[in-house]
């Protein structure tokens, strides 16, 4: 285990803590000073039990408390003389974030996705709340390339929109959790009325209705906030497509640098 991953660990495994070790857990979470973090000091401090504090650590991956509370104190006096222990907790879930996204990130998917965005006359793209806003993003960026694209965030017009889509348009559904109904409903109806279909999720649930499910890097409460922005695994997706989309048609490279040159002139 890196020393600097420690804190984002504690934070991923607090669920399987019990109510003693989510004491332990809080305190080394929110710790910002040096102190003495002997077995001894900490059973006064907190009020817990060395077999406590030894099952806290072996959930953790490590030997024993006595290892852990090494490799805490290394990564403690690390990240003070550089940058707080909240601000590198962030800092590591996004590069966990974009390892994750590294990892499972398909290639060819992305390009058939491009393809399908090219032959289509209009792309619509929809999401609840965070996933709304990137799509938004994703209508913004890609309409600069001359891409028809329109993007809805709201449940009504999701449902009435979803009613009007036929075969020659592209729908992109996006939605970690994957259970949102408006955005379920718009690519099921969708699909009935021949158009083609595509879901970017961090849930691994399939669908009959989705040609295109792209997997999205997500850590456990993503959805909800937590820490960092839920958009920020989805927002590397749409990356991933513009980049490819970009590459793949020259016209559209060359349509791209006349808007910026227009955006720079403004």
């Amino acid at each position: 285990m890196y020393t600097e991953d420690i804190i984002p660990t504690i934070i991923d495994r607090y669920e399987y803590f019990t109510k003693g070790e989510q004491v332990i857990a809080d305190f080394f979470v929110g710790n910002k000073e040096k102190q003495d973090f002997s077995i001894r000091a900490m059973k006064e401090r907190l009020y817990v039990s060395e077999a406590s504090l030894s099952r806290f650590a072996k959930k953790l991956g490590f030997r024993g408390y006595r290892e852990f509370i090494y490799q805490y104190q290394q990564a403690f006096e690390n990240l003070n003389d550089r940058i707080s222990i909240s601000s590198q907790t962030v800092l590591n879930r996004y590069n966990d974030l974009l390892r994750r996204s590294s990892a499972i990130v398909n290639e060819e998917q992305i390009k058939r996705i491009c393809r399908m965005i090219g032959e289509a006359k209009r792309v619509l793209v929809v999401g609840i709340g965070s996933s709304g806003l990137a799509a938004e993003e994703m209508k913004r960026r890609f309409v600069r390339l001359g891409v028809l694209m329109e993007s809805c965030d709201q449940r009504d017009m999701i449902r009435m929109a979803a009613i009007f889509q036929g075969q020659d348009n592209l729908v992109i559904g996006i939605s970690l959790s994957g259970a949102k109904e408006e955005v379920l409903f718009a690519l099921d109806q969708s699909r009935q009325r021949g158009a083609k279909t595509v879901f970017i999720t961090g849930n691994r649930s399939r669908h009959d209705y989705v040609d295109e499910q792209v997997m999205v890097a997500a850590l456990k409460n993503l959805d909800n906030g937590n820490l960092i922005s839920p958009q920020f695994p989805v927002l590397v997706i749409i990356d991933l497509l513009y980049g490819c989309f970009l590459e793949s048609n020259q016209n559209k490279r060359m349509l791209h640098q006349k808007t910026v040159e227009m955006l720079e002139k403004k």
